[in-house]
């Protein structure tokens, strides 16, 4: 029997300070619903609260490709005040002296007038590709991500409790018991560990604010649909799992890059897959994402003139434009640390191979120290790049895209799932993780393509463009763990590259 609950789903996903959100909500019974909201950073701040008529609405059956279409039940306006960041929706109803809650979410994006020189853009599309409400999402089968549908239980929301991070903390615990357990005693969607504001991006915010960094927030598909306010700003900012990635937001972003503009990718497995943006909303923003991954032969684009569309890995031979070009590293060159059955018992932190670089200036970082490892700073998914050693030091072959001007300043190794080790094993007729991107950057799935690409690294590093524009990349996920579990040289390292460059 179905728990009577509250639900729903904010449109638009981002809005300026002064326009209305839309608030499209189904409560169990047509109940009442108590509706708060608060923007979110070092502290939760209410700025908006109201019981609000709801009905009780069905979930169409292809709402997951489709979206809801659920009436609007009130629209709120976002007073001039309100400042750029992330808003939580927090619904609430009683049944039968019981609270019912759920969340949803918006972005307020910066006003024209900002005084902050560092911008956010939240990984809000790898949410989307995650996001399993009302049936699929684009690792069980679907092709198209519906933006207007509510998130499912933790992607916006977890509570505290033992296995909440998908990286294993305390190894050797290699089949993630803590986390499993977590995910089923919480009731939370079972792909929530891989994706969400909590996981990666509220952490950092929160230490941001804390440690006085004003710092501005948009969503990914704001850097298609709004791509003049990065040219705004010193620093832009990617953190956590940042997967998904239009043609436009790239050419955003290098746009940027080529014009001396500043990028720190806190972030791992960082633009690994194209997406399409689909469907706008009676010319407003896209509705959809479209993401046909291992079903990329289904794609309209494939086999036409528009092949660079294809909604493949970015690295795939087809493509032609590694994400290597833009962050300096790719998921292709990394796999996983702590995490199932991968690095088991890694050392959760990088060795460091450049101690001279100015990002570990104040740290007493010396050659060959582990850095970050009593947080498990290194975890979950992580980018590497092919290298060759030189006397003792890691150095970019460029073969793969990374810049030549790439500077390997640490890593650690990381691997990537094979037909024996995945949590999630391929059926018998579908090739195991590795095959399949060893099929998209080499053409071939033989023993010699997938050996090209077994042993992975985490790689810590940073190059400068041609146009005088510094790109940091973690070459991992859980950065902001660092921050979160108060790492004293992670938290000198995250000041020297905001100071530097924001």
């Amino acid at each position: 029997m179905a728990i009577e609950t509250v639900t729903g789903y904010c449109w638009p996903q981002s809005i300026t300070a002064g326009a209305g959100v839309a608030l499209h909500l189904s409560s169990a019974g047509g109940r009442p619903v108590d509706v708060e909201i608060a923007r979110l950073g070092a502290e939760r701040t209410v700025l908006w609260t109201d019981t609000v008529d709801a009905g009780d609405h069905a979930t169409p059956r292809d709402a997951d490709a489709h979206g809801c279409n659920w009436p609007v039940a009130t629209t709120v306006t976002a007073d001039d005040q309100w400042s750029s960041g992330y808003y939580e929706v927090q619904l609430t109803i009683d049944v039968d002296g019981k609270t019912r809650q759920s969340h949803a979410f918006f972005v307020v994006r910066p006003s024209a007038n900002s005084a902050n020189t560092i911008l956010l853009q939240l990984a809000t599309n790898t949410w989307h590709a995650y996001n399993d409400f009302a049936g699929r999402n684009l690792y069980t089968g679907n092709t198209r991500a519906s933006l207007q549908r509510p998130m499912a239980r933790g992607y916006l929301f977890k509570p505290a409790g033992a296995g909440r991070r998908v990286t294993t903390t305390n190894p050797p615990d290699r089949d993630m018991n803590a986390h499993v357990g977590y995910i089923r005693m919480n009731h939370l969607s079972g792909w929530a560990g891989s994706a969400g504001w909590p996981d990666w991006e509220w952490p950092f915010l929160a230490w941001a604010e804390r440690n006085g960094y004003g710092i501005d927030v948009m969503t990914n598909a704001d850097l298609e649909e709004h791509p003049g306010i990065v040219d705004r700003y010193q620093l832009l900012l990617s953190v956590g799992h940042d997967e998904y990635w239009s043609g436009p937001m790239r050419d955003t972003v290098e746009s940027f890059i080529a014009g001396g503009g500043n990028v720190a990718f806190f972030s791992g497995n960082t633009a690994l897959w194209q997406v399409r943006m689909e469907d706008p909303d009676n010319d407003g923003p896209a509705t959809v994402m479209v993401g046909y991954k291992g079903q990329f032969k289904d794609d309209p684009v494939y086999g036409t003139d528009r092949i660079g569309e294809l909604t493949s890995i970015w690295s795939d031979h087809l493509i032609g434009r590694p994400e290597n070009q833009m962050t300096g590293v790719s998921f292709t060159r990394g796999g996983y640390h702590r995490i199932g059955k991968r690095v088991t018992n890694g050392a959760g932190g990088y060795t460091v191979y450049r101690p001279e670089h100015w990002m570990f200036d104040g740290t007493e970082i010396d050659y060959g120290d582990v850095l970050g490892a009593a947080a498990t700073t290194v975890g979950y998914e992580c980018d590497g790049c092919e290298y060759t050693v030189v006397d003792g030091l890691p150095h970019p072959t460029g073969v793969d895209g990374t810049p030549a001007s790439f500077e390997i300043l640490g890593m650690v190794p990381a691997a990537h799932f094979t037909r024996t080790t995945a949590g999630r094993p391929p059926k018998p007729h579908e090739p195991s993780e590795i095959e399949f991107l060893a099929s998209r950057v080499f053409d071939s799935r033989d023993p010699a393509a997938v050996k090209k690409i077994a042993a992975g690294q985490a790689m810590l590093g940073s190059y400068v463009s041609p146009g005088g524009g510094t790109v940091i990349t973690s070459g991992s996920t859980d950065w902001a763990h660092g921050l979160a579990g108060r790492d004293e040289q992670i938290e000198q390292i995250t000041r020297n590259i905001l100071d530097r460059l924001g």
